[in-house]
C-alpha cells in the first residue's frame, strides 16, 4: 500500500525543535541577503533578512526541508 501524496508540508512551524528553527531561519536569511526572491508580501520599509525569514517561517512557505533520523539510528528518507 502506498501512502497518499498530500500538498501539506511534512512539518508545521510548531513541530520544529528550536535548533531546527534556528538553522532554517539562518539559512533562509542568508538566501534572502544574497538576493533570493521573497516568498511573502512584506512592507517596503522592511529590509532585515532575518525579520523577513521569520515572517516566511510563520507563513510556512520556506522551501527548506528537515531530514530526521529515527531514534533507532536507522537511516530514513
Amino acid at each position: 500500500m502506498t501512502p497518499k501524496a498530500t500538498t501539506e508540508p511534512p512539518f508545521s512551524p510548531e513541530q520544529y525543535t528550536r535548533f531546527e528553527k534556528a538553522r532554517i531561519l539562518g539559512a533562509r536569511a542568508l538566501q534572502i541577503s544574497l538576493g533570493a526572491p521573497i516568498l511573502v508580501d512584506v512592507p517596503p520599509d522592511l529590509v532585515d533578512p532575518v525579520a523577513i525569514a521569520e515572517i516566511e517561517f510563520a507563513a510556512n512557505v520556506i522551501p527548506i526541508t528537515v531530514r530526521r533520523s529515527p531514534p533507532s539510528g536507522a537511516q530514513g528518507s
